[in-house]
């Protein structure tokens, strides 16, 4: 009998939660592969069977908390699929026989009353557990998760729900004191749900920005009209010759780092009682997620032309959306692009990626009257720009020229594409 444990993950992680089993009890598994899928602070990681033979327990439930070490299932390298590793499990299984034969007959009919019904909803085991244990017909409960599976929180909710069903009179209690736990001091309904672990690592991290630097935010704005006349005029032959759109995060991205090879400081990093100043441009770009916001990385965005980034961002935008992210696609960023327009922001301040020192808050296009060098008033796209940086580092000067710099190259982007 083999023990499965949690593997090593990276430097920097040594927890996480079970996301998802990819296998039950009884199924045959080969050496390498994936058994269960595990949430961690930064991305989902699949863990593998270092053994081959059939899963005989499977010890951490669905939404359990395990650390590295930690031993999550048995494996019998002789066993085969299907239940013939029954000798290594026959004392359990007689004794669960035979208190089995001494309850009453009818205890089981409660349960098995929605069995049908249940077995064709998409589940965790602990919410099916719990199901059973507060007596909820699992093809009436709402799941929140977006692929539909039903979580422990899930079926807590619609135990607590309004409409929900008289309790049985023998477990009077347990229906009575969830409920008393979600009414607020003015007695009015309130839902609890427990946070993921990623969006428990966000909140950490981005508190601990705003503790550990002296984050200080400068703005301006950017005339946008060459920059879509110029995508108008590509964006075809751009299509038809590179196969993906020519969109606004490549301009940024080329104007960012033309910005930071003028000023180096808002690419560099604090360690200890020492700056840090990188010479390789590896630019996160900002992706929401269901699970939250995360940044993978365009790696060398100084050596890649205009397609080449936007290949990359098309790459590891599906890659977060499908999460699908490696923890390489998050490590090593320099300076960070976000994108709120693309919801509708006018203006934000955003917060740093430490242990980087400079990000880029892009909002929305609006047209604005504006008055012209020559004093004539016209109708232009207008997008406001926003700079956040750790002002231990960067001066407001700096600062403002950066983000000068980069407005003036996004006003007259033929060079950054003659150059990409």
């Amino acid at each position: 009998m083999q023990e499965i444990k949690i593997p090593e993950l990276a430097e920097s992680i040594t927890e996480g939660t079970i996301a998802e089993w990819l296998v039950k009890k009884g199924d045959k598994v080969e050496k390498g592969d994936p058994i269960v899928e595990l949430e961690t602070d930064k991305v989902n990681v699949e863990v593998n069977s270092d053994f081959s033979g059939v899963i005989t327990e499977i010890l951490s439930e669905e939404g359990d908390d395990v650390s590295v070490g930690d031993t999550i299932a048995s494996l019998d390298e002789n066993g085969e699929a299907g239940g013939s590793t029954a000798p290594a499990e026959t004392p359990k299984e007689e004794k669960q026989e035979e208190a089995a034969k001494e309850q009453p007959v009818e205890a089981p009919k409660a349960p098995e009353a929605n069995s049908e019904k249940d077995s064709e909803v998409i589940a965790s085991p602990a919410a099916r557990k719990r199901a059973r244990e507060l007596n909820i017909d699992l093809s009436k409960v709402n799941a929140r998760d977006p692929l539909g599976r039903i979580r422990p929180e899930d079926v807590d909710a619609a135990a607590q729900a309004p409409s929900e069903p008289k309790a049985p009179k023998s477990a009077p209690a347990k229906k009575e004191a969830p409920a008393a736990a979600n009414k607020t001091e003015f007695d009015k309904p309130v839902e609890r749900v427990k946070m993921t672990r990623r969006r428990q690592t966000i909140a950490k991290n981005l508190v601990n920005v705003q503790h550990e630097t002296a984050m200080l935010t400068t703005f301006n704005e950017v005339d946008m009209t060459a920059v879509m006349d110029l995508r108008k005029q590509r964006k075809d032959k751009f299509l038809e010759k590179n196969g993906v759109k020519l969109g606004f995060m490549s301009f940024f991205t080329k104007a960012v780092v033309g910005a930071l090879k003028e000023f180096p400081l808002l690419n560099a990093e604090i360690q200890g009682n020492e700056l840090v100043v990188k010479k390789f441009y590896d630019i996160g770009i900002a992706v929401s997620t269901d699970e939250g916001l995360v940044v993978p990385v365009v790696r060398d965005a100084d050596r890649l032309d205009f397609a080449g980034i936007e290949g990359e961002i098309v790459n590891l935008g599906k890659k977060a959306r499908d999460n699908k992210l490696g923890l390489k696609d998050l490590q090593g960023g320099s300076f960070t692009i976000t994108n709120g327009g693309t919801f509708g922001s006018m203006m934000s301040t955003p917060i740093l990626n430490a242990p980087q020192v400079g990000i880029l808050g892009m909002h929305n296009i609006v047209k604005r009257a504006m008055v012209m060098p020559d004093d004539s008033i016209q109708v232009r796209p207008m997008m406001y720009l926003a700079l956040s940086y750790d002002h231990r580092i960067v001066d407001g000067k700096e600062a403002v020229q950066f983000l000068v710099r980069v407005k003036q190259m996004l006003e007259d982007p033929y060079d950054l594409l003659l150059e990409g």
